[in-house]
């Protein structure tokens, strides 16, 4: 018998939703299997296609740039926590962005006395890519590594995401980047997500198709660093020019950077929206990313992320024909299903507010606020709401100690001088500096 429109567009809609989610990773999973086979294959009888190790020696100047707004909670712990790379410092430098601050943050800044970094103080809010390119303008290093103000960085960190680069055809290597659970927060859901994700990203990153990055620890060459379209979510657009360019991106699992989930409901909902729509403006400024003759390319952009933004849409689609035909006993049940699991997401979100941890809601509950925010975010782009400067996530204050190597930095608050200059970009300048 054959299906009436309504039955076509249910399955179309829910088998593009569960190839999304279950049947990409799995297409991933068997073409690394393949990928590898290949390899080995190739080693067996050519003695070839293995990948070398870098040389140890390979050692090149980096310049660490980070732009921030109001981030008075977590600055100072951020500045100790990047002087505490393990990376030779007379080949490392910090520069700080600050972008029209309406809090404390420069103060704080003021009151480090230990270094070397470099601040400068842009009076008017351009957004961070803005402040990043900005910054890049200041520094003659060979590697840029973009980082956030609440992200921790792990002591190799740095060096791993350096390592890639001695290999002339990397442009842009990505990290690892790990949530943590903030006090008061429910992070089973997000951090099954999150690993979720991970897996993808090293199943495409096995298959030389990575194409976007976590702005929190992301790490390119200065000479290919030139963004010419500005966007919201900075980090994957950055990545991806550098990708259609012809260079490599990579994601390196053990270069691992550590970020608090954001400690509330709405605070998560609310970052979550400003994301989608970054999305939708991704995805419409660079549709020559679904030309075909891209190859994996193209394939990865339309299974892992066209079809996700496109989620919100296709599920409602599905449960409007579920309603069309629940007079059929199988979508009867199908629609019942469809209306519990949206329930459960419901009642999670109830008792998220009532402060009770009920772990059944958890996946539901994240993954139906995760599409209702891609929805509202496509709103808000086609609005034209959305800019490319926002608030700050709240942060809880962040107290690092300070290590022995900061301790030997350090110097006595009487003996820091701050000298200040006017740069170029309209800004002013600091560096702060012990002398």
């Amino acid at each position: 018998m054959a299906m009436s429109n309504s039955e076509l567009l249910f399955w179309i809609c829910i088998g593009l939703v569960a190839y999304n989610y279950v049947g990409y990773p799995l297409v991933l999973f068997m073409l690394s299997v393949l990928s590898q086979a290949k390899s080995d294959l190739q080693f067996l009888f050519h003695r070839g296609g293995r990948r070398c190790t870098p040389p140890a020696q390979y050692v090149p100047r980096v310049a660490v740039l980070m732009s921030a707004h109001n981030e008075e909670a977590v600055i100072q712990a951020k500045v100790k926590n990047t002087l505490e790379a393990d990376y030779p410092s007379d080949r490392l430098e910090f520069l700080i962005g600050l972008d029209a601050p309406s809090d404390s943050t420069a103060d704080l800044l003021r009151q480090i006395t230990f270094g070397p970094f470099r601040v400068t103080h842009f009076k008017e809010r351009r957004g961070k890519l803005a402040v990043l390119r900005a910054l890049a303008q200041q520094t003659s290093a060979e590697i840029l590594v973009i980082t956030d103000a609440n992200t921790r960085l792990e002591p190799h960190c740095i060096r791993n995401l350096v390592r890639h680069f001695a290999e002339p055809r990397v442009g842009a290597v990505s990290g690892e980047e790990r949530r943590v659970t903030s006090e008061g927060c429910d992070p089973a859901a997000e951090t099954l997500y999150w690993r979720y994700e991970s897996a993808l990203k090293l199943l495409e990153n096995r298959l030389d198709c990575t194409m976007g990055g976590n702005g929190s620890v992301l790490a390119v060459r200065r000479s290919l660093f030139r963004p010419h379209k500005q966007t919201i979510i900075e980090d994957f657009q950055i990545a991806l020019e550098i990708r259609l360019k012809g260079y490599r991106v990579i994601y390196d699992p053990e270069a691992v950077a550590v970020e608090e989930i954001a400690p509330t409901l709405s605070t998560q909902f609310a970052r979550r929206v400003r994301i989608g729509a970054g999305n939708y403006q991704t995805l419409f400024a660079n549709l020559e990313c679904l030309n075909p003759l891209k190859g994996m390319l193209a394939f990865c952009f339309f299974s892992h992320r066209v079809l996700r933004w496109l989620a919100p849409f296709l599920l409602i689609i599905g449960f409007g024909c579920s309603l069309l035909l629940a007079g059929h006993r199988a979508y009867a049940i199908l629609l019942a299903a469809q209306s519990a699991f949206y329930l459960g997401a419901g009642a999670g979100y109830l008792f998220k507010k009532l402060g009770t941890r009920v772990p059944l809601f958890s996946l539901p509950l994240h993954f139906c606020s995760m599409n209702l925010a891609m929805l509202l975010g496509l709103l808000r782009y086609v609005s034209g709401e959305q800019k490319l400067t926002w608030s700050s996530t709240p942060r809880r204050p962040s107290e690092l100690p300070l290590s022995d190597r900061d301790s030997k930095r350090a110097v006595p608050a009487n003996t820091a001088t701050c000298h200040a200059a006017t740069n170029d970009s309209g800004g002013e300048q600091r560096a702060f500096q012990s002398t």
